[in-house]
């Protein structure tokens, strides 16, 4: 008889995951995840050791019992679909879950914010007031949206910026373990170097600073809820509308402006689009030009004035705003 501790499938699962990070990948929330399916099996059916027909559609079963998004059955079949072929190269019979079972979410189209709405935006966050419960707030809040935005950033890769990672001299940020694992340099504007000058003279020697956007603990970075938070009442106070959580804006449309405000400039000053997609595509850390190519059809979209012109110079190589960048940002 099975042990019901179930070894061999969380031995598989460590395993996988340190295979994963070996060649780069973070594969964390992917862990977890997968954590939880082996928790569910031990649960519902001890001793199994691989992934099961059963096994897999009763995990799906129960997620839609609980009423979960199309979007969250996706992320709960993928690690799970990733181990039983993982299982499956190894010689172990396992059942991989048919992505056509599965609704597919709708997918979102990036909200492209108008000049004047940036403006807005970030004049609410300068207006953003002392707090004793977040006694930073007021100083990071004008300066973390200005660098998501004239940086290209993802939240994170802003959120845990050390205070090391930002060279003000050279005006450079040191991104650390991004997507997919990757290190980067991101160079700054000369505007946005003043600002972080500033923000750095007033942030210096403050007891606990070991994060250069710190949240309301001391020693900790901001979490992306207190980020959401924030950006949320600025968007309000701004008067842009927001559809509700899943609907946008959101935060990572900064980065998606960023990104189609770059190539409206370079397609205004006739610029060499092609040549530029390369050095667009390091300096938001994609894992491919396809990702960056993506940006093209938004720009079209956004600014209809230069429609014509993607189309004749890049036609139907450039993916549909409803695909998204392969990496999802």
């Amino acid at each position: 008889m099975k042990s019901s501790a179930n070894p061999g499938l969380a031995v598989a699962i460590a395993t996988l995951a340190a295979e994963k990070r070996a060649v780069g990948y973070k594969y964390d929330a992917e862990e977890r995840m997968l954590a939880r399916f082996e928790a569910f099996c031990r649960a519902e059916f001890p001793g199994l050791d691989t992934v099961t027909k059963a096994s897999a559609e009763a995990w799906i079963t129960a997620a839609r019992e609980r009423g979960v998004r199309p979007a969250t059955l996706q992320g709960l079949a993928a690690p799970v679909r990733e181990l039983a072929r993982w299982l499956g190269r190894r010689g172990t019979e396992a059942y991989v879950l048919p992505a056509r079972m599965l609704p597919r979410p709708a997918r979102y189209v990036p909200h492209i914010y108008t000049d004047r709405e940036l403006a807005a935006l970030f004049a609410q966050t300068d207006r953003c007031h002392y707090s004793s419960q977040a006694p930073f707030r007021h100083l990071v809040m004008p300066v973390l949206f200005r660098t998501i935005y004239a940086c290209g950033l993802r939240s994170s890769e802003a959120r845990l910026l050390r205070p090391d990672d930002v060279d003000i001299s050279a005006g450079v940020l040191q991104v650390r373990d991004a997507k997919g694992g990757k290190d980067r340099q991101v160079p700054v504007s000369g505007p946005l170097r003043e600002r972080l000058r500033g923000y750095r003279a007033r942030m210096a020697g403050q007891p606990g600073w070991e994060w250069f956007f710190p949240g309301g603990s001391v020693g900790r970075p901001l979490t992306l809820l207190n980020v959401y938070k924030n950006f949320r009442r600025f968007l309000w106070q701004a008067r842009i509308s927001h559809g509700g959580r899943g609907h946008g804006p959101r935060v990572h449309d900064l980065r998606h402006t960023f990104a189609v405000n770059n190539l409206r400039t370079w397609f205004a000053a006739g610029e060499d689009v092609s040549a530029l997609l390369p050095v667009l595509q390091a300096y938001m850390g994609h894992s491919s030009i396809g990702d960056t190519a993506y940006y093209l059809r938004l720009t079209a979209e956004s600014y209809p004035q230069i429609a014509a012109r993607v189309q004749r110079e890049y036609g139907d190589i450039v993916p549909p705003v409803t695909g998204g960048p392969a990496d999802g940002d």
